[in-house]
């Protein structure tokens, strides 16, 4: 398999509110729109990935995808997140494979962690020469 792109796809309850919370909550850039102005699908930019957020769903998602987001500090977005009314499904703490991780949901449930890869943590050396 030759994998030229990719993207996670959601199909949210309501669509404009999941619009939204990623746009606007989160925060994350648009790529492109699609389809009807009045229902349109929304492409976000996901770092080196991209989140689709397109047609309606008829009930919220369990056990569904998780989306992973790389952030510079946990702590600080766990601070704005929970002004903005996010719920915090876990806090920000260090996990045993030595990554920061903090656990959030979307409007119909899909889990998001939000990571932050401490400065001497091995994704962050060169480890070639070891």
């Amino acid at each position: 398999m030759d994998v030229l792109s990719s993207r996670v796809l959601l199909r949210p309850v309501d669509p404009g509110r999941s619009r939204r919370f990623y746009a606007e909550t989160l925060g994350l850039a648009v790529y492109r729109e699609f389809g009807p102005p009045d229902a349109p699908g929304t492409v976000f930019f996901l770092g080196q990935g991209f989140l689709e957020v397109s047609g309606k769903a008829e009930s919220p998602v369990s056990g569904g995808p998780s989306i992973w987001l790389q952030v510079r500090d946990v702590r600080r977005e766990e601070e704005r997140l929970r002004r903005e009314g996010v719920p915090i499904l876990r806090e920000a703490s260090v996990e045993p494979w030595g990554l920061i991780e903090m656990w959030i949901a979307d409007p119909d449930g899909h889990r998001i962690v939000l990571v932050e890869i401490p400065s001497d943590h091995p994704l962050r050396r060169d480890t070639r020469a070891m």
